[in-house]
């Protein structure tokens, strides 16, 4: 056995560290072990074992977790490819790749010590001489918590800071001065298939959540919060999703303690989709286009080549039906695939057809799912149970033995694309994955990106074509209303126009159902006060604050921050605060107005907090409870409900004004898109788009369901600009919650572009974002464009180094590779 091992630890770092394999131990590359790094216990994954002596002096490893490999060989060269490609520290992508934290649970516990006593102490009495020059309220937090210490032998560090409000600078700063001790008791936790479920006892709590008390028996804050949880998931939650509120943990004991709750250990009994299976061809009896699609399939997959295809199939086209038969033949031959849908929202449907067809050998994979379930999806698949997999981007790392076929269902949707580190892309991540094990990788879509149209007329895909609907049913008609004619003709600003109400009327008496359309959530999506004219903004985020009426108050759609709906100007004062614009929420009760009699439902992330509740929605328009759906994008992609025949999109238009150069393909794809939710059965469709740019390329050619001429048109204006398919394009973010050091390191970078030459690189910037404020964070960019994805990568890399050399710390310079996002 070699005597060391290089080790990637899931920290900003862009290498691996050396650590001495134990006496007795005998893992393998690829294995999971918990190692010493600055004072905590992580845990790693050994990417190499060697006898290469370092010259410092080594830790020793701590625990092998793995007796067998966590991350094959395969895995292990995807995850480096991914570290070179996107310039992400390995360490994470490994971390990434492995969905078991519940396996390793992280624990930070404080102890006082003898100083710390005697700081106490004489805080206490008043002796310190130097605690008249510090800050009071550092005094303050440092007493609380030396005194919450002094009770107790050691405290967890969430508790300690939820109790006492103290800072983790501030902990720091107790540590150095010896008052306090930290250590590191994160462990490996049990496996075994059970978990904690909080019950709610008493249930007359769901009838007085607002009164302080139940009974006699008074409750904090923190227990209040606890039994609101509780209450909101119908008196039962898993202890797991309870811990993730800012509490400590002693408050749920203290609850259990005086009845209120109670706590059982049940069997983890993995989810299945309740969402009724659609119809499919019986026998797998496919027409034409059907079959000259998974024959190509088939063959490429009995080839044991890698092979990428892309299946340009139209809305309704029976696109799902060829992905099933695929995994069929594939799992027949004895062999493993992967099929990869966008979001969660998605899964359900999908989850359902496939196993209709696969019964238990379908595991799940999604982040909606709690971490016990990931873990166990993830060990079934690693056992060789399940063969067919079906998720959302992280399915792509499936530890799937003897891999044959990826599908990416919907390729272009840019939920595909992570938004934090590692900021990979799943569908080029599943072409690479393919390439490495020999397999075949299709991508699907009505709407095609441009980068993968592009990549399939350059022959470095197989272009499949699907240009029918099955059973010849026709596309829908499409109607465009100019919003700008209807205001002229009614005098004022409609939401809903004329023709629109009229034909969800005579769908709702024909006994049809319908879907209307409008991606922004929420109730108003700014409030404007009428004598100062000033917006109410989020204090986190350069974004204005979104009204829910429903919950009565003020959110921030990108950082979650929340205010109560103002009743006053914040800033003059006045009282003629103006509500403007229209979200879901809006919509939803204006079709209520309209049509008091319909049943109506709403479908967007307030409405679903979980798979079960966009379970119960799909189920009852499936069932034909529901005549009018309304929701964000959502509802408009992958749903097949044969009942819809008329789809109305409001303001779906309004991505046209981003300064973003994707502002017409997204347009075009969401609009195609929803459109093709209408006359999937036997009645044929129609689509009533209301819009303020009928004459815009993008609404003209979705209008006409025409990718090809739009394809061409926007080709034109991505070749003249030097963007994507014709460039590679990365995204260079650097961020600080102190605009000072935001414009003095873009400053430092500029400069340095500016001087240093980089041949077939153009450099833009720095600029200020788009939106210059998020998530407290001040930002400025830059963007890099080059027709060599070798010349950017070595360009952002002599960057990265730079940034280093002038001491800007790594997690301030987000380097985005390949960025869909510019905002």
């Amino acid at each position: 056995m070699p005597e060391f091992c290089d080790v990637a630890v899931p920290v900003p770092l862009h290498m691996v560290l050396t650590y001495r394999v134990p006496e007795g131990a005998a893992p393998a590359s690829g294995s999971r072990v918990i190692v010493s790094f600055r004072q905590q216990r992580l845990a790693g994954v050994i990417t190499e074992l060697h006898d290469r002596a370092p010259t410092v002096t080594t830790k020793t490893i701590l625990e092998v977790l793995d007796e067998t490999p966590a991350l094959s060989e395969e895995l292990l060269r995807l995850g480096k490819w991914i570290s070179e490609y996107y310039l992400a520290p390995v360490g994470e992508v490994f971390r990434s790749m492995l969905p078991l934290n519940a396996e390793f649970r992280r624990a930070i516990v404080y102890r006082i010590t003898e100083e710390g006593h005697m700081a106490l102490h004489l805080a206490g009495s008043g002796g310190s001489s130097a605690r008249s020059k510090r800050n009071p309220d550092d005094q303050d937090a440092e007493y609380r918590a030396l005194n919450y210490l002094a009770m107790r032998d050691e405290t967890r560090e969430e508790s300690l800071r939820s109790v006492t409000r103290i800072s983790p600078a501030l902990l720091a700063s107790m540590v150095r001065k010896k008052w306090i001790e930290r250590e590191d008791v994160s462990h490996v936790t049990d496996a075994t298939r059970t978990r904690q479920i909080a019950i709610l006892k008493d249930e007359s709590w769901s009838d007085g959540r607002d009164r302080p008390s139940i009974g006699n028996l008074k409750l904090n804050t923190n227990q209040r919060g606890i039994l609101d949880a509780l209450t909101a998931a119908s008196g039962r939650l898993e202890v797991e999703k309870l811990r993730e509120l800012d509490v400590p943990r002693s408050t749920l004991s203290t609850l259990v303690k005086r009845g209120l709750v109670e706590i059982i250990a049940e069997a983890i009994e993995l989810p299945k989709s309740t969402v009724n299976p659609r119809v499919l061809p019986s026998g797998m009896e496919f027409n034409s286009a059907q079959q000259a699609a998974l024959g190509q399939i088939c063959t490429l997959v009995n080839a044991r080549k890698f092979a990428g295809i892309l299946l340009h199939g139209v809305t309704g086209s029976g696109k799902t039906a060829v992905y099933l038969a695929a995994m069929k033949s594939v799992l027949d031959s004895g062999r493993s695939a992967i099929l990869l849908v966008p979001e969660i929202g998605l899964t359900p449907a999908v989850a359902a057809d496939v196993h209709e067809v696969f019964g238990d050998e379908v595991a799940i994979l999604h982040s909606g799912l709690s971490n016990k379930e990931r873990a166990e999806h993830w060990h079934r698949i690693r056992r060789g149970e399940a063969r067919a997999i079906v998720g959302t981007r992280s399915a792509v790392f499936a530890p799937v033995s003897n891999l044959a076929l990826i599908i990416v269902d919907e390729e272009q949707d840019s939920s595909y694309k992570q938004e934090e580190t590692p900021r990979y892309h799943a569908r080029d991540v599943a072409v690479m994955r393919a390439k490495f094990s020999d397999a075949v990788v299709v991508l699907g879509s009505a709407t095609p990106s441009l980068e993968s149209y592009f990549n399939a007329k350059k022959n470095r895909y197989a272009l499949v074509e699907m240009p029918d609907r099955v059973e010849k049913r026709p596309l829908p008609e499409v109607e465009l209303i100019d919003m700008r004619q209807e205001f002229q003709e009614t005098g004022t600003e409609q939401v809903i126009s004329r023709k629109l109400i009229g034909e969800i009327r005579l769908r709702l008496e024909r006994k049809e159902q319908a879907m209307v359309l409008l991606n922004r959530r929420g109730y108003s999506p700014v409030v404007l006060c009428r004598t100062c004219g000033k917006k109410l903004e989020c204090s986190n985020c350069a974004i204005a604050l979104t009204h829910h009426k429903s919950s009565r108050r003020m959110e921030c759609h990108y950082c979650g921050s929340m205010a109560p709906v103002p009743k006053h100007c914040a800033s003059c004062g006045s009282e003629y605060v103006y509500f403007l614009g229209t979200g879901s929420e809006k919509l939803e009760e204006l079709l209520h107005g309209f049509f008091p009699q319909a049943r109506i439902a709403r479908l967007d992330r307030d409405t679903v907090r979980g798979h079960a509740d966009f379970e119960r929605v799909l189920n009852a328009l499936n069932a034909g409870e529901l005549d009018l759906l309304v929701g964000t994008q959502m509802i408009a992609k992958g749903h097949d409900i044969h009942g819809v025949t008329l789809v109305g999109v409001v303001g779906a238009d309004m991505a046209l004004g981003l300064p973003d150069f994707r502002a017409a393909e997204r347009t075009f794809q969401l609009l195609t898109q929803v459109a093709g939710r209408a006359g999937r059965g036997e009645i044929p469709g129609k689509v009533v788009l209301q819009t303020y740019f009928p004459e815009h390329y993008a609404v003209q050619y979705a209008a006409q369901h025409d990718f090809t001429g739009f394809y061409e048109k926007e080709l034109r204006f991505r070749s003249w600009m030097h963007y994507p398919p014709y460039s590679s394009l990365a995204n260079v973010m650097v961020r600080s919650a102190k605009l000072d050091d935001t414009l003095r390191w873009s400053g430092m970078l500029g400069r340095w572009f500016e001087k240093t030459r980089h041949e077939g690189v153009r450099v833009l910037g720095p600029a200020a974002a788009p939106i210059e404020r998020l998530k407290r964070d001040y930002r400025y960019h830059f963007i890099l464009k080059s027709p060599s994805r070798q010349k950017l990568n070595t360009v952002l890399r002599a960057m990265l180094t730079q940034a280093e050399k002038e001491k800007i710390p790594r997690t301030n310079v987000i380097v985005d590779v390949d960025a869909l996002w510019l905002m």
